[in-house]
C-alpha cells in the first residue's frame, strides 16, 4: 500500500514484496471471517437462529417509494439506479445482520489465507449458478472485480490493494496484495459481487456492447434470490423470487427472501407515497422523521387495528448524520467558519419542537461504539496523534470536543456571540446599515442548502433562522432526486445533509469517505472535499492495524482529527425503526440484532392476510 504524501509520520510498514501464494491445501480453509472476535456459527450450522426455516414462501409485497430511476445498473457513477436492483445478485460471501463485520460463505464455500493477510484464496461451490442457469466460475469472479474497478471509482479505492486476480483451479480464485498486513482484505473481497462475464462481454439488446461503466435499462443477468420481472423507467419495478435458486438450501439463505413478489411504486414526494401507503395500495412503511411517526399513523386503519406501529431496537454504530459542507467553496475553507455554524445549531429547541425529543445529538463519527473519540487522547491514541502534533490544532490534545448546548436563554446568547465572534475572526463583517455579512471583497455570505426532499425543509428552516440572525443570507433549495443525485455526485451545493454509515471494524472505505484521492472524483463518498495530508496517513495506519486494539486506537484518533476539523454540523440518530405494516405479515420471534430485515426474514401470513382481508370487505 502507498504510502500517503504529505506527511513524514507514516512509517513504510509491510512495504517488501508480499510472498507467492501458497498451495490452499496448506492453510485451513475458513467457511466464515470475522473481524471482530470468532464468527457465532460454526461449518456445520444448519440455519440461523433469526430465521424461521420454515417460513412459507409466497404472497406480493407492495412497496410506495419516494423517488425515481433511469438505470437498472447501481455499479455506475452514472444515472440513477432503481433501489431494490441489488438482490438479483449474490457476491462470494454473505454478511450477517446479526454479528458486526462477519460473513458466511455464499458463492465461496471457504477462503483461505496467510497470516500476513499478502493474498487470499477463495474455493467456489460447484452448485452456484447465474439464472439462465450458467455455472458461477473462476472467469466470472477474475472478470467481475476488474470490471468493478473500471466501473466506479469508488470500487477502484476499495480494492486499490488487490492487484492480481487469477484462476488457480478449477473452482478456486487467488487475489494477491500489493502489500502485507491489511486484515480486512479478505473479508472485503468476500463481498465482491459476481458478474455473468459472458452477459456483460456480449452486445446489449440496443446493439451495443455492455458495459458495466454506463447506466442501463437493459435487465441484467443476475444470480440472487430475485430477478427483474417488469420495469417501468421512473414509476415501476418489480421482482420475481427465483423459484430455482441455486442457494435457497445453503445454511446462509434457509428461511430467507419468502416474498414471490416485491413490487415497488416510485413517488416524487412522500405525502403521496404515505397516502397510498394509508389506503392499502402499499404494505410496508419505514418512517423516517419523528414528527410524521408521532402525527400522522392515527388514521381508520391503524385504530381499527389492520395496520400495526413496531418500533425494532437496532445496534451497531450510530452514523455521523450531519449538515455538510463543500470545503472546495472559499467560503467554507476556514475551519472557524464552519465551527462558527455549529454554535449557530440550537438542536435542544429542534428536538423539543419538530423533533418530538425522539433523537439523541450526534457527537462522534463513530457514536454508540467503543470507537469515539471521548475525553482527552490517552494512551495509544495519543502516542499516535503526537505523530502529527504540528499540523493540528492545539485543541486536539487539551480539550474535550463537545457539541454547543441549547439548554437555557444564556446559551442562546453565549452561542450565537462565539458564532459571531468566530465569523469575525474569519475575516466576515457585518457593515453599518448592513444584517449580512460580508468579506473583504464585499462578497456577502450566501449559503444554499440543497435537499432532495422535503423531509427535511421543516429542520433546515429552523436552523436557517439562527443563520440569519448572525448574518448568514441562507436558503433553502428543495430539487427533485435527478437532479439531486447529479448535483451531489458533481459537488455542485453549499450544504447537503449527508450520511456516514459506519462498521464496528472501519478500514478501507475510510478511503472513499474523507481521503484526499477520493475529494475531487465524482460520485465519492467525499462529499466534504477533504484534502489531509494527516488523515490520510491515520486511514492507512488504520488499514494497517494489526490487531483489535490497534484498530479502535487508530480510528479513535481519526475521530478526533474528523471532529476538530468541523467538517459537519453534527445532526442526530436514532436506535430504532420505524416500521408500519397491514397485519398480513409473520416475522421471527428473534429478529437479527442490526435491522428488521424485512425482504429477507419476514413472511405473509395465510390466516392473517385471509383475515385482513374479510375485514376490509
Amino acid at each position: 500500500m502507498a504510502a500517503a504524501s504529505g506527511s513524514s509520520a507514516l512509517a513504510q510498514e509491510g512495504d517488501a514484496a508480499p510472498a507467492a501464494p501458497a498451495a490452499s491445501g496448506d492453510l485451513p480453509h475458513h467457511h466464515a471471517l470475522s473481524l471482530i472476535g470468532e464468527p457465532k456459527y460454526g461449518p456445520d450450522f444448519k440455519h440461523f437462529d433469526w430465521v424461521n426455516p420454515d417460513a412459507p414462501k409466497g404472497g406480493a409485497v407492495r412497496f410506495a417509494t419516494e423517488g425515481t430511476f433511469d438505470s437498472l445498473n447501481p455499479f455506475s457513477i452514472k444515472g440513477v439506479p432503481a433501489g431494490p436492483v441489488g438482490m438479483i445478485y449474490d457476491s462470494l460471501m454473505v454478511g450477517s445482520p446479526d454479528e458486526e463485520s462477519t460473513e458466511y460463505g455464499l458463492i465461496a464455500a471457504w477462503v483461505s489465507y496467510p497470516a500476513d493477510y499478502s493474498w487470499a484464496k477463495f474455493g467456489l461451490r460447484t452448485e452456484a449458478r447465474f439464472h439462465d442457469g450458467t455455472p458461477i466460475t473462476p472467469e466470472d469472479v477474475v472478470f467481475s472485480l476488474d470490471a468493478l474497478k473500471k466501473a466506479h471509482p469508488m470500487y477502484a479505492r476499495y480494492y486499490k490493494n488487490v492487484v492480481k486476480a487469477e484462476k488457480t483451479g478449477d473452482h478456486e480464485v487467488t487475489f494477491t496484495f500489493d502489500i502485507a498486513g491489511n486484515r480486512e482484505l479478505p473479508q472485503i473481497l468476500g463481498q465482491l459481487t459476481v458478474f455473468p462475464k459472458h452477459f456483460w462481454e456480449a452486445t446489449g439488446k440496443n446493439g451495443e456492447p455492455r458495459d458495466l461503466a454506463k447506466s442501463t435499462l437493459e435487465i441484467p443477468l443476475g444470480s440472487g434470490p430475485y430477478k427483474i420481472k417488469t420495469v417501468d423507467t421512473g414509476n415501476r419495478i418489480v421482482l420475481e423470487r427465483v423459484k430455482d435458486y441455486w442457494a435457497k438450501d445453503l445454511p446462509v439463505r434457509i428461511g430467507q427472501y419468502n416474498f414471490d413478489e416485491l413490487r415497488f411504486q416510485y413517488f416524487r414526494e412522500r405525502t403521496a407515497a404515505f397516502e397510498d401507503f394509508k389506503a392499502g395500495r402499499a404494505d410496508f412503511w419505514r418512517e423516517n422523521t419523528a414528527s410524521a411517526w408521532s402525527t400522522q399513523f392515527n388514521f381508520d386503519a391503524i385504530k381499527k387495528g389492520w395496520v400495526k406501529k413496531e418500533v425494532i431496537p437496532t445496534k451497531g454504530v450510530a452514523r455521523m448524520q450531519g449538515f455538510v459542507f463543500n470545503t472546495r467553496r472559499d467560503k467554507f475553507k476556514d475551519p472557524r467558519v464552519r465551527q462558527a455554524f455549529n454554535y449557530a445549531f440550537n438542536f435542544e429547541d429542534l428536538n423539543r419542537s419538530v423533533l418530538f425529543g425522539q433523537y439523541t445529538r450526534v457527537a462522534s463519527y463513530f457514536d454508540n461504539s467503543e470507537l469515539a473519540a471521548k475525553g482527552l487522547p490517552t494512551g495509544r491514541e495519543l502516542e499516535i496523534l503526537k505523530e502529527f502534533e504540528k499540523d493540528l490544532p492545539p485543541e486536539v490534545f487539551t480539550t474535550e470536543w463537545k457539541n454547543p448546548v441549547y439548554a437555557t436563554p444564556e446559551d442562546t446568547r453565549k452561542n450565537l456571540g462565539m458564532a459571531m465572534k468566530l465569523l469575525n475572526e474569519a475575516g466576515w463583517q457585518i457593515k453599518p446599515g448592513s444584517s449580512v455579512l460580508v468579506n473583504a471583497a464585499g462578497q456577502p455570505l450566501k449559503v444554499e442548502f440543497l435537499l432532495g426532499s422535503d423531509a427535511f425543509q421543516r429542520h433546515v428552516a429552523f436552523y436557517v433562522s439562527n443563520l440569519r440572525k448572525i448574518g448568514v443570507d441562507a436558503t433553502v433549495r428543495v430539487v427533485d432526486d435527478a437532479q439531486y443525485e447529479q448535483r451531489e455526485t458533481n459537488f455542485d451545493f453549499d450544504i447537503i445533509i449527508d450520511s456516514f454509515p459506519q462498521s464496528n471494524s472501519p478500514g478501507n472505505e475510510q478511503r472513499d469517505f474523507w481521503g484526499s484521492g477520493a475529494a475531487d472524483q465524482p460520485g465519492s463518498r467525499n462529499t466534504i472535499g477533504i484534502k489531509s495530508p494527516v488523515i490520510d496517513a491515520l486511514i492507512e495506519k488504520l488499514v494497517l492495524a494489526p490487531d483489535r486494539e490497534g484498530v479502535v486506537a487508530y480510528t479513535r484518533a481519526l475521530d478526533r482529527v474528523l471532529l476538530w476539523g468541523h467538517y459537519v454540523v453534527p445532526q442526530w440518530y436514532n436506535p430504532y425503526e420505524w416500521i408500519a405494516t397491514w397485519d398480513v405479515f409473520g416475522h421471527p420471534a428473534t429478529l437479527p440484532s442490526l435491522t428488521s430485515a424485512f425482504t429477507q426474514v419476514w413472511w405473509i401470513d395465510p390466516a392473517k392476510e385471509q383475515a385482513l382481508a374479510a375485514h376490509r370487505k
